[in-house]
């Protein structure tokens, strides 16, 4: 009897410690879980949590345990100061991510790393200076990128190839280079309103880009100079090219080697007295693109020219000197006839004569 009692107590020790086991897994099965299924406490997200929302949420940082399959990241108006390396690796398939309204002041190169889905980007109102060149290059099918109300003043980097709307808006911009204007090859909408222009030989190139930009149905709201002094607040679209005659080779004008060669600014080789625009280098006396181009054609057009009219030349030599040896040939040819013929006569008239000298013999 005293063994089946601890034979009792022995199995009622074991369904015990079962029965805790399986409570402790039951507890931490949803924490081991969360990481891949769960939304962040901070946020909130749609039923399969693929549009995450952490819009004013006072965050310092970007949310973790994110739901790989998201598709849509909300965090503006935080107070996120910066993005290090790989930031969203978490997120591999979003394609809409909204950091504007924030403190961002810094960017690792390979933030967005691992992102190739992403589409839609902002970083509209933040405290940006610059951008690494190589940020946006792992991101190759964005399309839509905000970059309005920072603090940025020089290229913006690569990776804008299939950037189809594109803003710069109220930065600190005085000139964009043109190299940088053509690898937006499918670019149909434009801001650049809001920066402070300096409409001088080194913006030329952003004009003539411009132009046909426009022509070909682009979006532009505006761009109003802001230096030098007599320009200011004009359009640059509606400045007309005679402003520019002292700006040769039309400074940002793209050469076949793809780099451009901006025109040095001078103070005008001491005359004018202030005219309406700053006066470029008078040492550097290129001719312009378009004359060298014309001078060229007509110099081309001339040697064809000259070789059409020495062809002609041959073969109206060629004509004149066939046409008098076939004439020459003919005219022997009719005296030969003519003699020929008068021969013939002759023995014609012989041979008749013959037999009326037998007879009368």
């Amino acid at each position: 009897m005293l063994l089946s009692w601890f034979d009792y107590f022995d199995y009622l020790s074991q369904v015990t410690i079962i029965l805790s086991s399986v409570a402790v897994v039951w507890f931490l099965l949803p924490l081991l879980l969360a990481p891949s299924q769960a939304c962040p406490k901070e946020c909130t997200c749609t039923s399969n949590t693929k549009v995450v929302d952490c819009r004013g949420r006072g965050l310092y940082d970007i949310p973790r345990r994110l739901h790989q399959d998201t598709q849509e990241l909300y965090l503006q108006d935080n107070r996120i100061r910066g993005l290090g390396s790989m930031a969203f690796r978490d997120i591999p398939l979003v394609r809409i991510l909204d950091l504007s309204n924030n403190s961002i002041s810094t960017i690792s190169p390979t933030a967005l790393l691992g992102l190739r889905t992403l589409q839609r980007l902002s970083l509209a109102h933040n405290s940006l200076r610059e951008l690494d060149k190589r940020l946006l290059s792992p991101v190759r099918s964005l399309s839509h990128l905000d970059l309005s109300h920072n603090s940025l003043h020089n290229t913006i980097g690569e990776g804008l190839r299939n950037v189809s709307h594109l803003g710069l808006a109220n930065n600190r911009f005085s000139r964009l280079e043109r190299s940088l204007l053509e690898r937006l090859e499918h670019i149909i909408s434009l801001t650049l309103r809001g920066n402070p222009w300096r409409c001088d030989c080194q913006l030329i190139g952003l004009k003539l880009w411009l132009e046909t930009y426009l022509f070909k149905g682009g979006a532009l709201d505006e761009v109003l100079c802001s230096q030098p002094e007599e320009m200011k607040n004009r359009d640059l679209q509606k400045i007309p090219y005679q402003l520019f005659h002292t700006c040769h080779a039309h400074s940002n004008q793209i050469h076949p080697s793809g780099h451009t060669h901006p025109v040095a600014m001078g103070d005008g080789g001491g005359g004018g007295g202030g005219g309406s625009l700053p006066e470029c280098e008078p040492k550097q006396r290129h001719r312009p693109v378009n004359l060298r181009h014309a001078i060229a054609t007509v110099i081309i057009t001339g040697v064809v020219c000259g070789i059409v009219c020495l062809m002609m030349l041959a073969a109206a030599v060629y004509g004149c000197a066939y046409a008098a040896i076939m004439a020459k040939y003919q005219r022997e040819l009719k005296k030969n006839e003519e003699l020929a013929a008068a021969q013939g006569a002759d023995h014609a008239t012989a041979a008749e004569k013959e037999p009326l000298e037998n007879a009368i013999a």
